[in-house]
C-alpha cells in the first residue's frame, strides 16, 4: 500500500500564519504538522508517499527532500489548479500499484487510526474504505447513511434532525484503483470543485463496496488558529523531559521540558507545566513559562517575561517585561518591551476572533492574539484577545490594538501634548 498526502492548499483561515507558510508546515510541538502524518504511515510500514502541494511548495519540498532523512520515499505533484479533492487525488493515477491510502496534510492522529485502516481494507478488500468519526451536530459535515458498514450515500450538510445518522466523513480514505474511473467522470460541483465525496458516491451507485470505519482515536482537523494551540497542548502535554541544553543554577522546572542543543535557561527562570525548547534558544532570566508553551529555534525570552501556553516560531525576541497569554507568534518577529497579548475578556466569555470576515467565537475562554511573521511592536503596545496581525507590520509604542491588522501595516498612536511652564503658577 501506497500512500497520498494532500498539501497544496493555502489554508486561508489559518491566515495571517499562511500568509508565509502553507498550512502543514506550521509547527507543533517540534515538527511541522505534517510530518506527523509521514511519521505515522512509517510506523504502520508506509514508505512510498506522493505529496500533492502547490502554494509555497518550496517549502514542503526543502524541508522534507526525498524523505530519505524520515525513514521515506517521498514524490511530489503539483496541483496546477485548486480543483478541489478529487481533482487533488487524480494526480495519483499513475503512482497507485494496488490500493492507496489518502490523507489532508493538515490533521494530526492516533497512528493507531492508520493500523486500523489497513487492517480492516486488508481483510475485508472493499474498493473504498471511509474512515468515520462521532459528532453530536453533524449539520455542518457530510453524514453517512450507513448498514452493517456498508455506506449507502453520503449526505452533505443536511439539517441536524433530517441526518441519517451522526457518522460523518472524516476524510481520510483507502482507494483502489477504481476511484480514478470514478474521478474520470466527476462533474464540478456548485463551489466549482471537483469533490471527492461525489466520485465516492457514484461508487455507490454503481454497486460497489463502500465500507465505513468508525474510530475512537484520537484526531484532530487543524483548521483554524485556535486549534494550532488546542494541538500542541495535547501534544507537549505528551512531552518527556530531554536536555541537551544547558540550565543555569537558580532556575526552576516543575513540568516535563525538551531543551535543545545551544539553548540556556538562565538563573530566576521558573517553567511550570510541560516546554518544548528549539535549538540555540535564549530564556530569561527571571521569566515565568508556562502551560504547554513551545519555542521554535532561535527564540530569545527576555528578562521577566511570562508566556502562559503559546507557540513562538523561530528567530523571534521577546523582550523584556512583556506578556504572551494563549497565542500564536510567527517567525522572525520582534516583541519590545513590555508589550501585553492578553488572552482574557473583561466579561469572561468566550473569545470571538474574525476568520475570512466574519466574527467566529473560539469556544475558548483564554485566548490571546496570531500575529504573523516578521511583525514588530514598540514598547507598552497592547493586544486585545482575539486579535490578528498579518505578516510584516508594526505595531508601534503605546497602541492598544482592538481589531485586526492586515499585513505590511503601520499603525501608529496620534499624541497630543501639553506643554506647561513649570515657574508659571498659572
Amino acid at each position: 500500500m501506497k500512500a497520498i498526502i494532500l498539501s497544496a492548499g493555502e489554508g486561508s483561515r489559518m491566515r495571517p500564519l499562511t500568509l508565509t507558510k502553507p498550512k502543514t508546515m506550521l509547527p507543533v510541538a517540534g515538527k511541522p504538522i505534517m510530518q506527523y502524518n509521514i511519521e505515522s504511515l512509517r510506523e504502520n510500514g508506509i514508505k512510498d508517499i506522493l505529496l500533492i502541494v502547490r502554494y509555497k511548495e518550496e517549502m514542503v519540498r526543502d524541508y522534507f527532500g526525498d524523505g530519505s532523512k524520515f525513514g521515506v520515499n517521498i514524490s511530489y505533484k503539483t496541483q496546477k489548479d485548486f480543483l478541489g479533492t478529487a481533482n487533488a487525488i487524480s494526480y495519483g493515477k499513475d503512482f497507485i500499484e494496488d490500493s492507496i491510502i489518502v490523507l489532508n496534510g493538515d490533521i494530526i492522529l492516533d497512528e493507531e487510526i492508520i493500523s486500523e485502516l489497513i487492517k480492516k481494507y486488508n481483510y475485508l478488500k472493499p474498493d473504498t474504505l471511509m474512515l468515520l468519526t462521532e459528532v453530536e451536530d453533524p449539520s455542518a459535515f457530510g453524514v453517512v447513511e450507513i448498514e452493517d458498514c456498508n455506506i449507502k450515500s453520503i449526505v452533505e450538510k443536511p439539517k441536524k434532525e433530517e441526518a441519517p445518522s451522526n457518522l460523518v466523513n472524516a476524510g481520510i480514505y483507502v482507494f483502489n484503483k477504481d476511484i480514478f474511473d470514478k474521478i474520470e467522470k466527476t462533474e464540478l460541483s456548485q463551489r466549482g470543485e471537483y469533490e471527492i465525496t461525489d466520485s465516492v458516491s457514484m461508487q455507490i451507485e454503481d454497486g460497489k463496496t463502500v465500507i465505513g470505519h468508525k474510530t475512537n482515536k484520537d484526531w484532530i482537523d487543524v483548521g483554524r488558529p485556535w486549534e494550532l494551540i488546542e494541538v500542541n497542548e495535547e501534544l507537549i502535554g505528551n512531552l518527556k523531559t530531554e536536555i541537551k541544553g544547558k540550565i543555569e543554577e537558580g532556575a526552576h522546572i516543575h513540568g516535563e521540558i525538551f531543551l535543545d542543543e545551544g539553548s540556556i535557561i538562565r538563573a530566576g527562570v521558573y517553567i511550570e507545566g510541560n516546554v518544548y525548547i528549539g535549538k540555540n534558544c535564549d530564556v530569561g532570566p527571571n521569566s515565568y513559562i508556562r502551560g504547554n508553551s513551545y519555542f521554535g529555534d532561535n527564540v530569545h525570552i527576555g528578562n521577566a517575561v511570562e508566556v502562559k501556553n503559546s507557540i513562538i516560531m523561530e528567530n523571534t525576541n521577546v523582550s523584556h517585561l512583556s506578556y504572551v497569554g494563549d497565542s500564536v507568534i510567527g517567525s522572525n518577529c520582534n516583541i519590545a518591551a513590555g508589550t501585553n497579548i492578553a488572552n482574557l475578556r473583561f466579561d469572561n466569555k468566550s473569545v470571538k476572533t474574525k476568520i475570512k470576515n466574519q466574527m467566529i467565537d473560539s469556544g475558548r475562554r483564554k485566548f490571546g492574539s496570531i500575529i504573523g511573521d516578521s511583525v514588530k511592536t514598540g514598547i507598552n503596545s497592547s493586544f486585545s484577545p482575539g486579535v490578528k496581525v498579518g505578516s510584516n507590520s508594526t505595531i508601534g509604542s503605546g497602541v492598544l490594538l482592538y481589531d485586526d491588522v492586515p499585513p505590511d501595516t503601520r499603525i501608529l498612536v496620534k499624541q497630543d501634548y501639553i506643554i506647561q511652564d513649570k515657574k508659571n503658577k498659572e
